[in-house]
C-alpha cells in the first residue's frame, strides 16, 4: 500500500499571545501574510481562558515562511509574539 502525504500547508505555533487575542483576531493578524486555513487559540478547558498560545495553519509553505518572518517578535497588544513551525504533537506517557 502506498503511503501518500497530502500537502496541507504549514502549521505554525504562536506563543506569548496576549489574553485578549481570540481565534478571529489571530486569523485576522496572520491573513496579512496569506490565506489562513485555520487559527486556534488554546484555552483552558475549565475556565475557558486563553493559555497564551495557539496554532495557525497557512495554505502554503511560502505563506507560512512569510508569516514567520513577518510576525516572529512582532508586538501584538503589548506583547512580542513568538512564531515558528509547529512540531508534531508528542505522545504522552
Amino acid at each position: 500500500m502506498l503511503n501518500r502525504q497530502i500537502k496541507m500547508g504549514k502549521n505554525l505555533y504562536v506563543g506569548n499571545l496576549p489574553y485578549s487575542v481570540d481565534d478571529n483576531k489571530l486569523a485576522e493578524i496572520f491573513s496579512a501574510a496569506g490565506t489562513v486555513e485555520s487559527a486556534n487559540v488554546i484555552t483552558d478547558k475549565f475556565s475557558g481562558r486563553s493559555k497564551g498560545f495557539g496554532f495557525v495553519t497557512m495554505s502554503s509553505d511560502d505563506e507560512a515562511q512569510k508569516a514567520i518572518s513577518e510576525f516572529n517578535e512582532k508586538e501584538v497588544d503589548g506583547r512580542n509574539i513568538k512564531v515558528n513551525e509547529a512540531r508534531p504533537k508528542e505522545d504522552r506517557q
